[in-house]
């Protein structure tokens, strides 16, 4: 069941969406703009076709609603379903979508959006697209398809192109058609063209930009190239002036006349704006001369043929294995000889060493075992911080308790009482008689 919808809109960009029919512009160039809407309940995996033109932005939207009735069990009218969706694109028998194609989600709880400017090289070819929506709640799966019939456009590409870099939005907020209508109008209202395109749509992210802090509802900025039949205006023209020119390199904002017409809704950063003429643009393509660098032609490539003659490898594998082998024979005989074979002997030794030189070796060995009889017995006198000075009831000087003669070696580690001389004796108490002194 088809039911149509007008609805007003003043961007001249194809505009689709999954589940909602397609919306196309209507031939009006100026003012208000007139598209037709249709409407599809049916739930039948049925093929969907859109025609884009070359060179405008392309917008379609994966809506969640769509897809919800695809996934069992089916919502009854009226019952309301969050399941998170997401989806997965790809060009049918390929793992990715086509290089002018994009694709952005930025939660599961959000509509998917396929958008790009499509190229000439793709006119007249159908460009299916598979979708597959997965529900994330109950792992179900359900999968359209796509396809964009580019159509040539008879003013592509548009001669005056102007890029806006706006700092106060992101890629998906950029992409509703009411946000971008009310861009276009800006640009519209500054320019003043008779025909004026959204050409295509980039996030400050593919471009090198940094993922903004999440504070204060800091956005990531987006590219927008738009094109239009009539020269720049003077106002788009004061960038280029040295003042303002000057402000940039300072990293200061310009003073443009017209950013009033954009600051309510719309924060561009005139500094990188960018306006191409491509009337002005001379053709670089030069013919290829042959010089150095340059290899010549060698004609057809000529592979070996299939009959091969077989090649005896034994003699290829003897030099290979039995020459190391040989060499490292011979380096160990000649080292068993020299290491089993020549050994000399204490006697030969002795013989071939001068008499002077063994008298001073017995010399030095003689000495050596003198010293070693000596130091086994040296006495060592005891330390006198291990004496004690005072006799500890009388105040009095004591001796030491060893002599200098006293042979310390076989003194026990721990004395007993009775072994320790000038100790005081402590008189003990008697069970019967009288205590005497």
């Amino acid at each position: 069941m088809l039911l149509p919808r007008w609805w007003e809109l003043g961007d001249p960009c194809a505009w689709t969406g999954q589940g909602r029919g397609t919306r196309r512009m209507s031939p009006a160039t100026t003012g208000t703009f007139l598209l037709t809407v249709y409407t599809i309940f049916s739930k039948v995996h049925s093929d969907r076709n859109v025609y884009p033109s070359a060179g405008v932005l392309f917008v379609h939207v994966l809506e969640r609603e769509y897809f919800k009735g695809e996934f069992p069990p089916y919502p009854k009218p009226g019952e309301i379903s969050n399941d998170p969706i997401t989806f997965n694109t790809n060009l049918m028998g390929y793992p990715d979508r086509p290089g002018w194609l994009r694709y952005i989600q930025r939660t599961p709880y959000s509509d998917g959006v396929l958008y790009g400017s499509p190229t000439a090289e793709n006119v007249g070819k159908p460009t299916i697209i598979e979708i597959t929506a997965y529900n994330r709640r109950t792992f179900e799966t359900a999968r359209h398809n796509l396809i964009i019939n580019i159509m040539s456009a008879e003013d592509f590409p548009l001669p005056y192109q102007a890029e806006f870099f706006i700092k106060n939005m992101n890629v998906e907020e950029m992409l509703a058609s009411e946000v971008l209508g009310d861009f276009l109008g800006a640009v519209k209202n500054v320019w003043q063209p008779e025909r004026l395109n959204a050409i295509n749509i980039t996030s400050a992210l593919d471009r090198g930009g940094r993922v903004p802090l999440p504070i204060n509802d800091m956005k990531e900025g987006v590219y927008v190239m738009v094109g239009a039949d009539v020269p720049f205006s003077s106002c788009l023209r004061e960038v280029e002036n040295p003042q303002n020119q000057l402000r940039c390199s300072q990293e200061m904002e310009p003073v443009i006349t017209c950013d009033k017409k954009f600051r309510t809704q719309f924060y561009i950063d005139w500094c990188k704006i960018s306006l191409v003429d491509k009337t002005k643009q001379v053709s670089t393509y030069q013919e290829v001369i042959r010089g150095e660098g340059i290899l010549p032609d060698g004609g057809e490539y000529k592979p070996p043929s299939d009959s091969l003659k077989s090649r005896d490898y034994y003699t290829d594998f003897l030099i290979t294995l039995a020459v190391p082998s040989a060499v490292a024979l011979v380096l160990f005989l000649i080292l068993a000889y020299i290491m089993c074979c020549r050994r000399e002997g204490v006697e030969k030794r002795n013989m071939q060493t001068p008499d002077i030189q063994l008298v001073h070796h017995s010399a030095i060995q003689k000495s050596t075992k003198e010293l070693r009889d000596m130091s086994k017995n040296r006495e060592i006198a005891w330390p006198l911080s291990t004496l004690p000075v005072f006799h500890p009831v009388t105040g009095e000087i004591i001796p030491p308790l060893h002599t200098d003669s006293y042979d310390s070696t076989n003194m026990p580690l721990m004395q007993t009482q009775q072994n320790l001389p000038h100790q005081t004796q402590i008189p003990q108490q008697q069970t019967t008689g009288k205590w005497y002194p």
